[in-house]
């Protein structure tokens, strides 16, 4: 039998004429029925929805562009897996374990079992939040779908929540990852003495949402400022894990996988280099690297990839960081010191 989630969203779109709503829920519950090994099931649902292949619009009010599920977010075929990027092991675990609770949903449900499907990321800026989301999603094989707070923020805090329900309504008709980046700012604190009491109504509605989607819609959150998020936020996830900046060992692997990709020695051991430029994050460190690639495809035929390679590291240790200003006489220039990541900080996960 069908969940009721998807039940209710079949006589909702039957009874308000919204034939879009109604296709993708019928379309649901046949991927739903295929994964239970319904397969005559499953194909008659899909035989009764070719026979109307193109359904006529009810004309209902008309939704402007702005107000159309679309413009909510944004839909990605997910392409990097988990095992492209660099994660603490026990992060890497966790999203494994993940991924076989969803594949292998029926069986924890014959146990009275869900599977987890609510992820809160943290962690400093460029270091693989939306990456492991992205990978999440490709191991399940469903879309990733990241929220566009461009359309869902409106004027007034009572048309964002609004639009809020209409996202929810929209992807509990799927199979997906539903990825909120920079999550706190859609799930602050409420006791926050400067915010409106619209604001803290804006928050209980998403956790409410949140609470209402069905477990085969993987919610996942990113936040840069855990600090500043709801601490009833933090009840709702499942599972949350610490993405830290990478240390020298990481930077190591990821320059050797950097040097194997381009299938030429980079005039620096990988060791080298992450000791070189020890401090960047992932994102820099992707960045780092395009750079060389960019001079090296432009330098041939008579390429030195060595001196490139020099010319760049000098480049990016007196490229401008904020964390390092001009006062008191010091450079703005990437200290070459700089301290790499503890073991405490290699990642940690709370169930």
């Amino acid at each position: 039998m069908a969940r009721s989630d998807l039940l209710v969203s079949l006589v909702e779109a039957a009874t308000e004429g919204d034939q879009s709503l109604l296709r993708k829920t019928v379309e649901a519950i046949i991927s739903e029925e295929r994964a239970k090994q319904h397969v005559v099931l499953a194909e008659r649902l899909r035989q009764a929805l070719d026979r109307h292949p193109n359904p006529p619009r009810t004309p209902l009010l008309p939704l402007s562009n702005e107000d159309h599920h679309h413009s909510l977010f944004y839909e990605l075929v997910p392409r990097r897996s988990l095992a492209e990027l660099i994660l603490p092991e026990n992060v890497s675990r966790v999203c494994l374990e993940i991924i076989e609770e969803q594949r292998r949903a029926d069986l924890l449900r014959s146990y009275n079992l869900e599977p987890r499907h609510r992820i809160l990321l943290a962690g400093p800026p460029g270091n693989g939040k939306t990456s492991l989301a992205e990978a999440i999603a490709e191991g399940l094989s469903v879309p990733l779908i990241t929220v566009s707070y461009e359309g869902v923020i409106a004027s007034y805090l009572g048309e964002t929540a609004q639009r809020l329900k209409r996202l929810f309504d929209y992807v509990r008709t799927r199979q997906c990852v539903l990825f909120f980046d920079e999550f706190d700012v859609v799930g602050k604190e409420r006791g926050d003495p400067h915010d409106s009491g619209e604001i803290k109504r804006l928050v209980s509605s998403l956790l409410l949402q949140v609470d209402g989607l069905p477990s085969y819609v993987v919610t996942i959150a990113a936040t840069n400022h855990p600090e500043l998020l709801d601490r009833a936020v933090w009840r709702r996830f499942q599972v949350r894990l610490y993405l830290p900046p990478p240390g020298v060992r990481e930077l190591e692997k990821f320059f050797a996988r950097f040097q194997g990709r381009l299938g030429v020695p980079l005039g620096y051991t990988p060791h080298a280099l992450a000791q070189r430029i020890r401090g960047l994050s992932y994102a820099e460190a992707e960045d780092f690297c395009s750079d060389i690639h960019r001079r090296y495809i432009l330098s041939l035929p008579n390429t030195d990839l060595g001196q490139i390679v020099s010319e760049r590291l000098e480049q990016w240790k007196k490229r401008y960081h904020p964390s390092q200003s001009s006062k008191g006489g010091r450079s703005n220039a990437r200290n070459d010191e700089t301290p790499a990541d503890t073991p405490s900080q290699r990642g940690s996960e709370q169930r």
